[in-house]
């Protein structure tokens, strides 16, 4: 089955001005609709690397909930555990200033519950199977609690991804089951209680291993937007990964691609730093498109296999 995917399916609405943007003025530009949402976004991230993922979320009964699930599938994404119901979409509305850095966004999250059915009618059958479970953490504490009952029981190694820390915050304790937690730095402060906004990344190396060992979490990675990111895992081993020097066009789904890239790197045997390189790549691809997701790579690129190991 390869990595499973949990988590949220949005609309992006995104606005781009043609000239500067003023924020409390009239900008003439152009407006997109694309496909959205942390989790949708991962599982597509992690089917362009060739690999086989699963994705485990809910999508509206609308033409734009068919083409988000036939759009999964030509990259390859199972979706058959894919839930269709008429609130199943979150929308993320975006305005996004003449560098390409998000201005301002509005967000409605969808109702998630029915994925805590999933997992009890065919949670067994699902993590008996996965290669690793990628979670959108800030998701219902039914759901989490379902997860981390699941992947207790069939030894399954899972990876946080965050939507929104302050939510997720409240599942502090569940973070310590997680074989490694990704985020920004932003949402690291929120975790932690601090404000990390002005530091740089060996200023976050110099006190990261101290927070993460304290709140008992196995392995973190926290990005620092251009600065790069740093990494620690429970051994106390920390590095900083300098980001990729590229011209930005949209910085929508940098992090997204960037957890796919260190979540499949350390589900196939990559090393941290291996695996938050393979990340920084995808994220710094992305950002030079219009698109949410990385482009489609050669399977054999970064040695991942084909095929996960049971499909």
């Amino acid at each position: 089955m390869g990595i499973v995917v949990m988590g949220a399916t949005f609309v992006d609405i995104k606005g781009f001005p043609r000239d500067v943007y003023v924020a409390n003025g009239c900008n003439v530009g152009t407006v997109k609709y694309v496909h959205g949402g942390v989790a949708r976004n991962v599982a597509e991230d992690i089917a362009n690397l060739g690999l086989h993922p699963t994705y485990l979320g809910i999508v509206n009964d609308t033409p734009m909930g068919g083409d988000v699930v036939r759009r999964l599938q030509e990259r390859g994404v199972n979706t058959d555990y894919v839930l269709t119901r008429s609130d199943g979409m979150g929308t993320w509305l975006a305005i996004f200033d003449e560098e390409g850095d998000l201005a301002s966004s509005v967000s409605q999250r969808p109702n998630m519950l029915p994925l805590l059915e999933v997992l009890e009618e065919k949670g067994d059958e699902i993590f008996s199977q996965a290669d690793s479970v990628i979670i959108e953490i800030d998701l219902n504490k039914e759901i989490v609690e379902k997860t981390l009952e699941l992947a207790k029981k069939y030894h399954t190694r899972l990876f946080a991804v965050v939507s929104n820390m302050t939510i997720a915050a409240q599942h502090r304790e569940a973070m310590e089951q997680f074989a490694c937690v990704i985020c920004n730095c932003h949402e690291a402060g929120i975790l932690f209680g601090e404000d990390y906004s002005a530091m740089s990344c060996s200023e976050l190396q110099a006190i990261l291993p101290e927070r993460v060992a304290a709140a008992r979490i196995p392995a973190m990675v926290v990005t620092m937007g251009a600065d790069g990111s740093v990494y620690v895992d429970e051994q106390g081993n920390a590095g900083i990964c300098p980001a990729c020097k590229v011209e930005v066009c949209d910085t929508t789904g940098a992090g997204d691609s960037f957890c796919a890239g260190v979540s499949a790197g350390l589900t196939y045997g990559k090393t941290m730093a291996e695996a938050v390189e393979i990340g920084t790549c995808l994220a710094a691809k992305v950002i030079t498109s219009l698109e949410s997701v990385c482009p489609c790579m050669p399977s054999d690129k970064w040695g991942f296999p084909v095929e996960g190991k049971n499909e």
